[in-house]
């Protein structure tokens, strides 16, 4: 293309400001050469007026993103106000040219406004579009990856269709032709590293050039499959028409790059207002929200995502030598990382980069280049680091903050307001977040985050302790702050103006709608969790109607271990759990009746879930005997001898599946409410020559199956002895269908315990009485060695983060038997 022609395809001549337009700036979005050009071709042309690709409801927000408090990435975020799950982005980064165009106009006073199709229409398609495909109207809290909003070129939107949209990628196309087989390479080659434009002129060259690709590809392609961008684009040469009776030819345009061709095309008023006749429409609502270099990936479903928004970013900020300084903050991050990197690793690195440049006749390291020299001489040829790398600083974890102007909904002040109280700041790099509730501050940031939870803004969620502690008075948390999660403020506003008041309306919603008795409980435990003390009242109401109304011992047995685990907080969070332990109790009165005529003739899966729930039901009745302030037998009112006598049914009816009876037996044996020779015989009779194998083998299961039951075989060779009898009986035609069964039990032992087991077996049957460990054993002894296990008990007290390793030297010499005991328990 020679020069004269570069300038007609943009409409612009070197002449004076704001004369000879408008000047149509092509651009991808997200691109930090595009954005440099947009920069350069603004201070050249100096326009009236700066028109941009973006929804118009945006114009009243224009002004907020001039504001001291206001960094990007950050996100025009649109929804419908009847229904907020209808909704989408519009996202900028700090190298976007639309941001660097909003920038320039503001700094200088010039008129910014945006041109695109409504948010009002667009929303209210997209909404008509999902009821036609019958999935209801599509929520935008994911950043609607594939919508129309998103990959089409909007504010900030893809600056071309995607290749779904499209059937092919533009730039590829272009990189093709150009002889180049990575589109992202011929992209730096050709934009990225294109040199400061001096004249008028030179700054308008790359759009034109840019401008007549596009034209060459839409002559071939058309709208790209995509018959909404005629409808787009038709009504921003409406709003041009409106700019130039405004403010003459001296305004510019900065939008997608595939748009260009389309907005030069001359049609009249009637033919593009006959294009948006008919179009439906919403209230919809828009504000400015936070949004993350991660989100802005290609990885992240954004169908305008860069693959490197964090590279991108360096090479928009850096002011000279971009690889210098990128290798050097590759070289900070390995360092806090515990990684030797030195300078010379960073030289070395510069110069292999520059090297690699040369070889590949490119005119500087683009990241290709810096990536390699990075893996040979920062990394040893190693991926692992080089995969830090790229999710820390290639694509990066930058969180945008919007000023406190902007509009935003009740619920999301009173949000802000909590999160600054409680210094609990939102950052989009995962983190650990370790609560003491003995803390007030500590306890008012547990409730934030279980209110929130059950609002259905996930910020946090649930992680196991990580300081070996299982108390109740400790949680750890995973926070995580999302852009999408704006929304679901949005959506969750319905339920209240305050989170308090939200949740507590949310939560008596969910218990009326409740579908299952298990739902309700594990609703109750939520409410005390969050501390919602108006909401719990409604909840026990409906708990209490389910539990009465419902005889399915099934889903009772379900719903026990989630309401008397909800007990527990009561001590720690000054609950009164009075009325919850009372409907507990009830509640267990009933599976204890119900339970034994439920497990007769259960099928396998029947009898697994029963299982599962015997296992659950155990465990709540200990707790609940604790929190009733009763202990084993010392009240009548206790709840544990009465399991006890129902697991005993459990554990001698033959009727009951073999699964279940060797579980209850099991479990009567570690409460040491039954002897083992009593347990020893009711295996023998389980494992007698006219039991059925399979009924066998599933008792065998219950009885040992789980991850402590390999040590109860090890530790009591007569049971051992007596699987050892019956699997050497099972005839060869019964064998192959036990097998599958025993294998599963067997599998979930450790490893140590199997070889254990493995040794045992190979051994044979000791003469004498049997030992907790045979002496026959290599690296066994007959009793533990006390003077050997005191010397490794300082380490292992640190390990566990019971006190430091000092005091636990000074434990050892003094009290070496106290210390095994607590130890080992």
């Amino acid at each position: 293309m020679d020069g004269g022609g570069e300038l007609r395809a943009v409409r612009g001549m070197e002449g004076e400001p704001a004369e000879g337009g408008p000047w149509i700036l092509g651009v991808r979005h997200h691109g930090p050469g595009s954005a440099r050009a947009v920069r350069a071709a603004l201070d050249a042309q100096r326009p009236r007026a700066v028109l941009i690709e973006g929804p118009p409801e945006a114009d009243a927000l224009v002004a907020l993103a001039g504001d001291e408090e206001m960094r990007p990435p950050v996100a025009l975020l649109g929804h419908v106000v009847d229904d907020p799950r209808c909704s989408a982005f519009w996202p900028f980064a700090e190298f976007s040219p639309e941001w660097v165009a909003v920038g320039w106009a503001l700094e200088r006073g010039v008129p910014v406004r945006f041109i695109d199709l409504p948010a009002a229409h667009s929303l209210a398609l997209r909404a008509e579009e999902g009821k036609e495909e019958g999935q209801g109207e599509q929520g935008g809290a994911e950043g609607a990856p594939g919508a129309d909003i998103d990959t089409q070129p909007g504010a900030a939107a893809a600056a071309e269709p995607s290749a779904e949209d499209l059937r092919v990628d533009p730039i590829a196309v272009l990189a093709e032709t150009a002889g180049y087989d990575d589109p992202e390479r011929w992209w730096e080659d050709v934009v990225e590293y294109r040199g400061q434009s001096r004249s008028a002129g030179e700054a308008l060259a790359p759009f034109a050039a840019l401008a007549e690709a596009m034209g060459a590809l839409r002559e071939v392609y058309g709208s790209g499959g995509h018959d909404r961008d005629l409808v787009r684009e038709a009504y921003m040469r409406l709003q041009m028409r409106v700019a130039a009776k405004e403010f003459g030819s001296g305004y510019a345009v900065v939008c997608g790059a595939w748009h260009v061709p389309a907005l030069h095309e001359r049609t009249t008023v009637t033919a593009d207002r006959a294009l948006l006749k008919g179009l439906p429409k919403a209230k919809v609502d828009m504000t400015w929200v936070p949004w993350t270099h991660r989100r802005l990936s290609r990885a992240s479903g954004y169908g305008a995502g860069i693959d490197s928004p964090g590279w991108y970013a360096h090479l928009f900020a850096a002011p000279d030598r971009p690889v210098e300084r990128w290798l050097t903050k590759v070289a900070g991050l390995l360092r806090d990382e515990d990684r030797l990197v030195s300078s010379a690793h960073v030289i070395e690195a510069v110069r292999l980069a520059e090297t690699l440049a040369a070889m590949r006749g490119r005119p500087l390291p683009g990241l290709s280049e810096t990536t390699d020299a990075v893996r040979a001489v920062l990394c040893d040829g190693s991926d692992v680091p080089l995969s830090l790398i790229h999710d820390r600083l290639i694509v990066g974890d930058v969180l945008g903050e919007v000023p406190s102007a902007a509009p935003a909904v009740p619920l999301q002040r009173d949000l802000t307001r909590i999160q600054k109280t409680l210094r609990l700041k939102p950052e989009a790099l995962e983190r650990e977040l370790e609560l003491d509730l003995r803390k007030p501050n500590d306890a008012e940031r547990s409730r934030l985050l279980h209110r929130l939870r059950l609002l259905g803004i996930g910020w946090g969620e649930p992680a196991a302790a990580t300081r070996g502690s299982t108390g109740t008075f400790r949680e750890s948390w995973r926070l995580r702050w999302e852009p999408e999660l704006a929304v679901r403020v949005a959506e969750a506003g319905i339920w209240g103006t305050e989170v308090l008041g939200a949740a507590t309306a949310k939560a008596e919603a969910d218990a009326i709608g409740a579908p299952a008795l298990a739902d309700v409980t594990a609703l109750a435990e939520r409410c005390l969790l969050a501390d919602l003390p108006d909401a719990l009242p409604v909840v026990m109401r409906v708990l209490a109607d389910r539990a009465a109304l419902d005889a399915d011992v099934g889903h009772l047995a379900q719903a026990l271990p989630a309401l008397v685990r909800s007990l527990r907080y009561g001590d720690v969070r000054g609950t009164d759990t009075a009325a919850l332990t009372e409907v507990a109790a009830g509640l267990a009165e009933r599976v204890f009746v119900g339970l034994a005529p439920a497990c007769v003739s259960l099928d396998a899966d029947g009898a697994a879930q029963m299982r599962t729930h015997v296992d659950a039901v155990h465990g709540a009745v200990a707790l609940l005997d604790e929190q009733r302030g009763t202990q084993d037998g010392a009240d009548t009112d206790a709840v544990r001898p009465r399991w006890y006598a129902v697991l005993h049914t459990l554990g001698t009816r033959d009727t009951v599946p073999g699964v279940i009876r060797g579980r209850a037996v099991r479990l009567l044996l570690d409460e040491g409410e039954l002897s083992q020779d009593e347990a020893g015989r009711l295996m023998g009779l389980a494992l007698s020559a006219g039991t059925p194998p399979a009924d066998a083998a599933a008792w065998i299961d219950g009885f040992v199956g789980g991850g402590s039951g390999g040590m109860l075989l090890v530790h009591d060779e007569r049971l051992l002895g007596l699987v050892d009898a019956w699997l050497t009986s099972v005839p060869d035609t019964a064998f192959t269908d036990v097998l599958p069964l025993l294998r599963r039990t067997f599998s979930a032992y450790e490893p140590g315990v199997r070889r254990t087991l493995g040794e045992l077996v190979r051994r044979g049957p000791a003469d004498g009485p049997a030992t907790a460990v045979p002496v026959g054993v290599p690296g066994f002894a007959a009793t533990l060695d006390e003077e050997r296990a005191a010397a490794v008990l300082p380490v292992v007290r640190l390990l566990l983060g019971l006190d430091d390793a000092a005091d636990a030297d000074d434990a050892v010499r003094t009290t070496p038997d106290n210390d095994l005991a607590e130890v080992a328990g």
